[in-house]
């Protein structure tokens, strides 16, 4: 596969993880300065990372979730969190996930990570009213 290749598989990859809406606003807000870094994501996180067929899209989900959390990444997670529910991930799944982080990651880190889920789902409960 060829780099042009491998930039289309992930750019669909992608928008099926994200979805369309979020992927298009990233693209559309690429500059001089972060084009590089928004090939470089979409060729290899998603081209080459989550094509993996070892380990399928949920379990993937479950797994940045988890590393948001260790690395306190909170934008990354409720962007994770977020794409996770509208794929069908639970809501119990992801709390399990957290309270597994409270013991591996920290109980700060779950608190944070507990705080940033219940505004993703604040914010989706509050779109399906």
């Amino acid at each position: 596969m060829d780099e042009q290749e491998r930039y289309e598989f992930g750019l669909k990859t992608r928008k099926s993880v994200l979805g369309e809406a979020h992927v298009e606003r990233a693209l559309a807000s690429r500059t001089e300065f972060n084009t590089e870094f928004q090939d470089l994501i979409t060729r290899y996180a998603w081209g080459e990372i989550w094509t993996r067929p070892a380990i399928d899209h949920p379990t993937r989900r479950l797994l940045t979730l988890a590393m948001m959390i260790a690395l306190n990444r909170g934008e990354e997670f409720k962007m994770h969190v977020r794409a996770a529910v509208q794929h069908g991930v639970s809501r119990d799944l992801i709390k399990e996930v957290i309270l597994q982080s409270a013991i591996y990651c920290g109980v700060p880190a779950a608190n944070t990570a507990f705080h940033q889920a219940a505004e993703v789902f604040e914010a989706l409960d509050a779109t399906a009213a």
